[in-house]
């Protein structure tokens, strides 16, 4: 039986380097749609949208961390995710989340001209994403 191919992946947020490790594959959420990186991957540099980093570690372990947007640099042997934001999808607060979707919601649905919809609208995303990260950690826990 042949090892598993891995590389070195960082997922680094402002606050943070969240992981740091060998990686068998990553699934992100680009900005032209959800791509996933083996080793070998050809070098590429795109930014990431609010979504997740699904990591299989090198021993075969799935991890889930939000992104809130950021950049993916694929090199050779290295994979970086620089992040605005990056937790842990066991570290999220659905509450939060869920309250954060409803104020975007209510900002977006006001009927002046006051609101930045593109704020607003950023917001909402997170929230989404947030909270679709959450439903996967809890549906994965449950195997």
């Amino acid at each position: 039986m042949t090892a598993s191919v891995t590389f070195n992946l960082d997922v680094v947020s402002a606050e943070e380097r969240i992981f740091s490790g060998y990686a068998r594959s990553i699934q992100v959420s680009g900005e032209e749609g959800d791509l996933g990186v083996l080793a070998g991957h050809t070098p590429l540099l795109t930014l990431i949208r609010p979504g997740m980093v699904r990591i299989v570690t090198k021993k075969g372990k799935e991890e889930i961390i939000y992104l809130s947007g950021g950049i993916l640099e694929v090199q050779a042997h290295d994979v970086t995710i620089l992040a605005d934001t990056a937790v842990r999808g066991e570290d999220l607060d659905k509450a939060k989340a869920e309250e954060a979707k409803q104020r975007a919601e209510e900002l977006i649905n006001l009927p002046h001209g006051d609101v930045d919809y593109a704020k607003a609208a950023a917001e909402l995303a997170k929230a989404v994403a947030q909270l679709k990260v959450i439903e996967l950690v809890r549906r994965s826990s449950r195997r």
